[in-house]
């Protein structure tokens, strides 16, 4: 226990192989309540390996708590080119996390401790480069804690009396709980599927989009099966429904647990039922590529919660980052800060919408060489139907298609 810096993850740090490296590997979900909110802690975790990770974490956020290291080296590692504080606001800005609290942490280690000069010099560049990824660093609260001692996490601490602002509980209860969309049909993308003993298989979670409820009748894409939801459960207690922004598992009949995947989306299955994607049409923005991206590139994407290969097949513009101007047709390449539009190709089954219906699956960011190359937003897809798809009992008992 006497890795300091870790202290206050700790508490998220959930499996034992996680505990003997020291470090948050999966997603861990952490809930707790403010006077105002249940808050479900998505611990996107701060260490590059598990950017892609981050990504299904992130992309299921109302809001980014980003945990700045404030410490003489840590600040100018985090914040230098290559840095975690960069890349990570960059990819929440991207993937729609539209607002942020920023916490200056490990106030209790800077030189001296506690030092408002530190803070003020911490606020200024950070505000700076959020500026550029597209946040409004006005509407920002930048807290300074210290995650080991405790100093402005719930309480107002009295070593940071210089600071007039919110404790990170205060500025958690600021946040504008964003609208949802429940009126859309159902979208819910799989963060992971379990076998539970005398219950069955048990697929979970966050609702992006629409309802699900008991005794509807969902189709998983791509592979397009089709079953019979029997419960849905959120914090151990049943729901009559759910609704976005839940993180639910919910049971589903006949079915094992071999034939669903993190990654596949569940939908309604007699209301535009989600589907794999033969092709899609995309907007792309290159950040952090050593050379050229050519026709034929073939990255992993991290869409939703799926991480699947996918080849540029061609490069159809290059257009204006700003204002989405076309500057040349067909280009050969595109390279750092380029944006272009290109037409990609899934090397496996995946289900990907349109950013303009479903925001959270039409959203992506390009891994190659672990890291983030490129972000970008779908456009266009062209859905194909799965072939010999697989309709349970209990669907068709339901009178399932």
């Amino acid at each position: 226990m006497n890795k300091r810096s870790f202290k206050y993850a700790w508490v998220l740090d959930k499996l034992k192989a996680e505990r003997e490296r020291g470090i948050t590997i999966d997603i861990a979900l952490w809930k707790f309540e403010t006077t105002k909110y249940y808050c479900t802690v998505i611990d996107a975790p701060g260490h590059r390996d598990f950017i892609k990770n981050m990504i299904t974490g992130t992309s299921q956020a109302d809001c980014a708590v980003l945990i700045i290291d404030s410490t003489t080296g840590g600040f100018e590692a985090g914040i230098s080119k290559d840095g975690q504080t960069r890349e990570h606001a960059l990819l929440a800005f991207t993937l729609g996390v539209k607002q942020m609290i920023c916490c200056c942490n490990k106030m209790d280690a800077t030189t001296p401790k506690y030092s408002k000069a530190r803070y003020d010099e911490i606020v200024k560049e950070v505000s700076s480069y959020l500026k550029k990824v597209g946040y409004n660093p006005d509407k920002i609260p930048f807290v300074p804690i210290s995650g080991f001692e405790g100093d402005n996490m719930i309480e107002r601490s009295t070593n940071l009396d210089w600071y007039k602002g919110p404790t990170l509980l205060e500025a958690l209860d600021q946040i504008n709980e964003p609208k949802r969309p429940s009126d859309k049909p159902l979208r819910l993308p799989l963060q992971d599927v379990y076998k539970i003993g005398g219950i069955g298989t048990v697929p979970v979670g966050r609702v992006e989009t629409g309802v699900i409820k008991p005794g509807m009748v969902v189709t998983f894409g791509p592979s397009g099966l089709t079953t019979e939801v029997k419960s849905v459960e959120m914090h151990h207690e049943a729901l009559q429904e759910a609704l976005p922004g839940d993180n639910v598992g919910f049971n589903v009949k006949n079915v094992a647990v071999k034939d669903l995947k993190r990654g596949y989306v569940a939908s309604n299955s007699k209301d535009d039922p989600a589907k794999g994607a033969a092709s899609f049409t995309s907007q792309v923005i290159i950040m952090n590529h050593p050379g050229q991206i050519g026709n034929g590139y073939a990255p992993v994407l991290d869409c939703h919660t799926s991480h699947i290969a996918v080849k540029f097949s061609e490069l159809l513009t290059k257009i204006d980052r700003r204002s989405g101007k076309e500057l040349e047709k067909e280009p050969k390449f595109l390279k750092n800060g380029d944006a272009g539009m290109v037409k990609m190709l899934p090397t496996k089954p995946m289900v990907v919408e349109t950013f303009a219906e479903y925001p959270p699956l039409g959203r992506f960011a390009v891994r190659d060489m672990r890291q983030t190359v490129a972000v970008g937003v779908i456009k266009s897809v062209e859905k194909k139907d799965p072939t010999g798809a697989k309709v349970t009992k209990a669907a068709v008992k339901k009178g399932a298609k």
